[in-house]
């Protein structure tokens, strides 16, 4: 059999991770051989127990605002793309897959540079800095929006995002078993992305003496944010994250409070999970959470509380009409088709390999 070899890479967050977790497995069952170019960054933990061969390179980030790091990390990007020559040199792939992400763009030039031809995917309602600037080497742009499709032009592809199995296949059972709820009350998860969310970590923290009585609550709080004195309290449970028992933890979420990356959207509309979204302001990001958030809340699938809105009251009063509409956003959920972009991404791969 002649064994093709596929080149993943995106890094920064786990967006730019998760949907290579959903190809991998099927990658395998297809024969490639898969190796992964990513930082060492998040990419290398969520990676770490995959099939694949895991190399790293210098990053540097792509900012659009002033910080001191813009003087130096263009040396580092600099050194990513000669690290990613010399790789792609010695791998020899017959494909790369780019997620994006900062990581991502001295691949795809290096792919670019050694006739590796490349097909990259964009999340968000609209293309990201990385994203932008690897179209132009790649052979099609996968979205999982319609207007992110439409705005890259003849590159771009419809294609929903890859998802993860896996994430079907949670017990509602097993989860309240977990952390210890007994379902008698709504279940409320919070997932505040893999770094975490200071801002909703403090606030939903101190609504809890006014939740807990109406709901018990799931907290996904991120990489050493636990509260220590908050341990053992009736109704809460908190973890920094959850790997293999997040399909667990989403069987048994009733709500979700969530930022607004578009890996996450994708996943809890496919598990018809009522929404309240904080994305991230753009004081802190290019704005791409506050448009996904948005789009979500105009076809009534999610409800919005604005970064800049958020108190502890706003957050109990969010939260309570959250549930009252719960039932209404379940419907609505209900009748959108869950593109799950795995087979569409797989097809555009194996059109484009050499």
């Amino acid at each position: 059999m002649n064994v093709k070899t596929i080149l993943l890479t995106g890094g920064g967050t786990a967006g730019h991770v998760t949907p290579h977790l959903a190809l991998i497995p099927r990658l395998k069952e297809l024969g490639y051989d898969i190796h992964y170019i990513g930082s060492h960054g998040i990419e290398r933990e969520l990676l770490k127990d995959q099939p694949l061969h895991f190399h790293s390179i210098q990053t540097g980030k792509l900012r659009r605002y002033f910080d001191i790091k813009n003087f130096t990390d263009p040396f580092r990007v600099l050194a990513g793309a000669s690290q990613s020559l010399a790789l792609i040199a010695r791998i020899r792939p017959d494909i790369c897959f780019s997620k994006g992400g900062f990581v991502a763009v001295p691949v795809v030039l290096a792919c670019r540079a050694l006739g590796v031809p490349v097909v990259a995917h964009e999340s968000d309602l609209t293309p990201g800095l990385a994203n932008r600037i690897s179209a132009r080497f790649c052979k099609k742009v996968a979205a999982t929006f319609p207007e992110c499709a439409a705005a890259l032009g003849e590159k771009g592809v419809l294609t929903g995002t890859p998802m993860r199995p896996e994430l079907f296949r949670g017990s509602r059972d097993r989860g309240l078993d977990l952390v210890g709820f007994s379902g008698d009350k709504p279940v409320l998860l919070m997932m505040g992305g893999s770094q975490g969310a200071q801002s909703l970590n403090a606030a939903l923290r101190a609504a809890l003496p006014r939740l807990l009585p109406a709901m018990d609550v799931l907290h996904l709080c991120g990489k050493g944010n636990l509260d220590p004195s908050l341990e053992g309290r009736p109704g809460y449970y908190q973890a920094e994250f959850l790997s293999d028992r997040l399909p667990d933890a989403l069987a048994c979420a009733d709500l979700v409070l969530s930022r607004s990356g578009a890996n996450a959207l994708c996943e809890f509309a496919a598990l018809k999970k009522p929404m309240l979204l904080i994305p991230l302001p753009r004081s802190a990001s290019r704005g791409d959470q506050i448009l996904n958030a948005q789009s979500y809340e105009r076809r009534g699938l999610a409800h919005v509380l604005l970064q800049e809105d958020l108190t502890e009251d706003s957050l109990v009063s969010a939260l309570f009409a959250l549930r009252d509409d719960a039932p209404r956003m379940r419907a609505a959920l209900a009748q959108q088709e869950t593109l799950d972009g795995t087979e569409a991404v797989l097809k555009l791969i194996q059109t484009y390999q050499k």
